[in-house]
């Protein structure tokens, strides 16, 4: 097997996030163009446009849908509304709602805008009505009706002084209000489809409109009269003015008339002279990108095709615009050549697969539910698409050259891309197509870029050979052509792959056995031998990099080894819930990583047959599983949109618990050098770092072992910072459940309860829950003492009475016993003589056997003794709640204390007298070292 002395894995941190951030709505960029704002679900997310990572997300408590959302002018206030009718206004750097109030609406708001100043916000609802609202005043100023169905575009004059607002619903019109006198002035009839964006010149007398009606209209706000209708042949869902007094030769700006630009169903930017109603320019895209022609939109469905338009924004301050595709992609544009500048993928449906790509694995490869490959560079999050497939792309695999890899798709086809070295830009060198169904499954060769191997549903492999030399320019596609076809399954081929020395082809298919091929160097291919085990379908198949072993997972939710020599199965690896869908060799062939539909990656190792981490990588079926070349990250990609990048850190693990270790000795030593020089403070704080209860508790039990413990202890717990009080009351909770360190706990707790504050301690962090976990403890910690002081006060009782009655007359040394540690201390027990009514009548808790009658005989047997004392005992639990309410809890300082003669004079007149005794509780002052614990 491999190399024993390798270091194996053992964990991994995930690296970065590839996170839906746009599922459809409205998008908006801030004033100072840093930040893209856009609706996901309930949230709002802040995208920073440099980095591509999502920096802020403000979301609705309710998890309600946001309808829609509006940043204000000055980039302070962000509005947004939920299908709960609700509005929140929100400090979104802080990610904060600062305001919250019922809409009115009677339906969802379904637009809204702020003015120039960023005072007024106007909402326009499903129900027919715009509401305007003083945020600064926190009131509804205007209720704006006459609006037939969903108001979807409301948008102020740019000149606040005109107090105009424009509004536009179902009925195709776009109604003017004056907001002096709340009136609808007019109705601007042009359209004849939803109106969906305006523009505005700079001197604020001409308006651009466009509308799903393939047409623009430019209007004179003087006269309120449209000025030319421009048809534009596609749906437009935005219009932006070019600015006046810039160059845009470019773009086929010849002359200083009104030019504006415009997006839509065509996928592609176009800029028409208002003037001429002509178009002067359209926006060239890559070569594998084909805008859709006039006959061919007809035929299409305008609303699926994932190429057009939905929304053009204007950026002014770097001369940019920023379109979002049907996809949900959004892509920046530099004027005034309209080159692409940057890309962000909002949302990628189901990830079907993923691939490190590039230079030091710099990028990855992703295909989605979708025709188009997307390229991200992991630095930026930005984002190539790529197109050229037809239908849904479905595998990838990447050649040792780090720019090059291959890709197939359900459209039957297979196509092969290269990565330039100096751009990064990505294009297709290579197609082939001779599959009668589609394509499930592509590897790529091992040692050189000579050929791909796919498997389709067709249930065959083809061997494709590639050219020595690719094409160098865009414009040229090499045709492949299939070197070797065989039937290699009764059923859909799911994976294939390519040995490290490219003599050997393996397949999986969904008739739950995987095969061996040799790949002869004319490119033929002969069957070797079948892996039969598993009992469902072969979703992957992998050769081990150093040995003659074979890497299958299956639907029955196992990983199996196979041998290539006699195709036995060496090892199964079970651990999965659900089907395992990708298997990887990892860690130089040693361990291995799988996924699976439980959304789990689980890395093994071999040898052991052990799993030794579990990732809870996703929510949902793990499809994409790929190791980089340096074998240090891992790339792992779901049907539930999330592309995650996991490095490996085991070396870091350990090198920080090695120093861990090193600075844990050290501190160790410190801390008992510390404790030897009597220096408490320091040693205390010290073990406080160390972050052990332990060690703390034993810095605690010096303090209190030496001469004016209890002095010594408050000054140095009250020189604490308040960080080390909240974790020395942490421990404290920790050492009360103990009944050997509850009185250290105890004495702690009682310099922190005496001179703190209550209103500071509650400051700790989880301070009430500490204080409720120390009760019970100390509750149980009071009632195993008291039931010790009776215990205690028997036996004290019993010797009295064994050395009154039973010792003769000639010890009399006896008489003279010490009991000054008795006398030192108030006794916490009396005995109290009660007269007899009779000389048979007994108490009704007396106890059993004859316990009244040990007094009248002394010599009885002393097995008797324990009878007495079990039932003494038991009359004292009864009384023990008095004894906690008089004895312990209720202490004053102030009681009563009984002499050893009046206790010996008392003894002896009720063994005269054969009196019944009662044992009587009062109460008592504690001893000191019992005294914490009462408190």
């Amino acid at each position: 097997m491999a190399n024993t002395n390798l270091q194996f894995k053992t964990n991994f941190a995930v690296s970065s996030k590839i996170e839906p951030f746009y599922k459809g709505g409205k998008v908006q960029i801030s004033k100072d163009e840093k930040h893209i704002f856009c609706t996901c679900g309930s949230r709002v997310n802040v995208l920073e446009i440099s980095t591509g990572k999502i920096v802020h997300s403000v979301e609705h408590d309710d998890q309600e849908d946001i309808t829609s959302f509006a940043l204000s002018c000055d980039d302070e206030l962000l509005v947004t509304a939920s299908r709960a009718l609700l509005l929140k206004q929100w400090d979104w750097k802080q990610a904060q709602c600062t305001r919250s109030w019922r809409a009115i609406h009677t339906v969802p708001v379904a637009s809204m805008t702020f003015d120039s100043t960023s005072t007024l916000l106007a909402t326009g609802g499903c129900d027919g009505t715009i509401k305007l609202w003083d945020v600064v005043k926190q009131y509804c100023t205007h209720n704006l009706k006459g609006s037939s169905g969903v108001v979807h575009l409301v948008q102020f004059h740019p000149d606040i002084g005109r107090l105009q607002l424009f509004s536009s619903s179902l009925d195709c019109g776009i109604r003017l209000w004056d907001l002096r006198s709340s009136q609808c002035v007019c109705v601007l009839q042009s359209h004849y489809s939803a109106v969906t964006s305006l523009c505005f010149s700079t001197d604020g007398h001409t308006m651009v409109s466009s509308g799903r009606d393939k047409i623009c209209t430019v209007w004179d706000l003087k006269t309120k009269k449209a000025k030319r209708t421009v048809p534009v042949y596609e749906a437009v869902e935005g219009v932006v003015l070019l600015p006046e007094n810039e160059d845009f030769s470019q773009i086929g700006v010849k002359s200083k008339d009104l030019h504006f630009i415009t997006a839509g169903s065509k996928g592609v930017l176009r800029v028409w002279e208002s003037s001429t109603a002509r178009c002067v320019h359209t926006q060239t895209l890559s070569s594998t990108f084909n805008p859709v022609s006039g006959e061919e939109e007809e035929e299409e469905q305008q609303d699926d095709d994932p190429r057009s338009l939905t929304y053009l924004l204007h950026l002014p301050i770097s001369s940019r615009l920023a379109t979002v595709t049907a996809e949900h992609n959004i892509l920046l544009y530099q004027l005034p050549a309209l080159t692409t500048q940057q890309q962000f993928v909002g949302y990628n449906d189901e990830v079907l697969d993923v691939k490190f790509l590039g230079k030091g694995d710099s990028h990855i490869v992703v295909a989605t539910n979708s025709c188009q490959l997307k390229v991200f560079e992991l630095l930026t999050n930005s984002c190539q698409i790529l197109y050229g497939h037809t239908d849904t792309v479905l595998s990838l695999d990447v050649f040792k050259k780090d720019s090059l890899f291959a890709s197939c798709a359900k459209d039957r086809s297979v196509r092969v891309w290269q990565m330039d070295s100096d751009g990064g830009q990505v294009r297709c060198v290579a197609q082939g197509s001779s599959h009668t169904n589609a394509v499930g499954s592509i590897a790529c060769s091992r040692l050189k870029s000579s050929f791909i191997v796919s498997g389709s549903q067709d249930c065959t492999v083809k061997v494709w050979d590639l050219p020595v030399d690719l094409p160098s320019t865009g414009a040229d596609i090499h045709q492949l052509t299939a070197s070797s076809t065989e039937k290699a399954h009764d059923k859909d081929i799911n994976s294939v792959a390519v040995s490290p020395n490219d003599k050997l082809l393996a397949s999986g298919s969904q008739d739950r056995t995987a095969k061996l091929w040799s790949l002869a160097e004319e490119g033929s291919v002969g069957l070797l031998g079948v892996f039969r085990g598993h009992r469902r379908g072969v979703w992957a198949v992998c050769f081990s990099p150093v040995d003659q072993v074979l890497a299958t997972s299956s639907a029955d939710g196992t990983a199996k080894l196979w041998s290539l020599q006699d195709f036995s199965c060496l090892k199964t690896f079970e651990g999965h819930d659900a089907s395992v869908l990708k298997v990887i060799f990892v860690s130089r062939g040693t361990q291995l990583l799988t996924s699976g539909s439980d959304g789990l990656v689980k890395l093994w190792t071999i040898k052991t047959n052990e799993c030794v981490k579990t990732l809870d990588a996703h929510q949902d079926k793990v499809w994409g599983l790929h190791a980089s070349r340096k074998d240090d990250k891992v790339v792992t990609a779901s049907a539930d949109s999330n592309i995650t990048v996991w490095v490996d850190v085991t070396e870091v693990e350990l090198a920080e618990e090695q120093a861990k270790q090193e600075d844990h000795i050290l501190k160790k030593q410190k801390l008992s050098n510390l404790l030897h020089e009597k220096k408490y403070l320091k040693a205390l704080g010290l073990a406080i770092s160390l972050d052990q209860p332990h060690t703390v508790l034993t810095v605690i039990k010096a303090i209190r072992q030496g001469e004016d413990r209890r002095e010594l202890l408050e000054n140095t717990l009250l020189k604490l910072r308040v960080d080390q009080k909240e974790s020395l009351l942490r421990y404290c909770v920790v050492w009360n459940t103990n009944a050997r360190n509850c009185q250290d706990a105890q004495a702690v707790l009682q310099v922190l309860l005496t001179h703190l504050p209550p209103e500071e301690l509650l400051q700790y962090q989880g301070a009430r829950t500490h204080l409720e976990g120390l009760i019970p403890y100390t509750e149980r910690h009071m009632q195993r003492i008291g039931h010790l002081l009776q215990a205690s006060m028997f036996l004290n009782y019993m010797w009295q009475k064994m050395r009154v009655t039973g010792a003769p007359s000639s010890m009399g040394q006896d008489e003279d016993m010490d009991t000054s540690a008795l006398s030192q201390t108030q006794p916490f027990f009396m005995i109290d003589k009660e007269t007899g009514k009779g000389s048979g009548e007994e108490t009704p808790d007396a106890g059993d056997d004859g316990g009244s009658g040990q007094d009248e005989h002394p010599n009885c047997p002393v097995e008797d003794e324990d009878d007495d004392e079990v039932s003494v005992t038991k009359k004292a639990s009864a009384n023990d709640g008095r004894m906690e309410n008089g004895g312990v809890t209720g202490t004053n300082g102030n009681h009563h204390s009984e002499s050893e003669e009046s206790s010996d004079e008392e003894d002896m007149k009720e063994d005269e007298n054969d009196h019944t005794k009662t044992v009587k509780c009062l109460p008592v002052s504690l001893p000191p070292q019992c005294q914490t614990l009462a408190s």
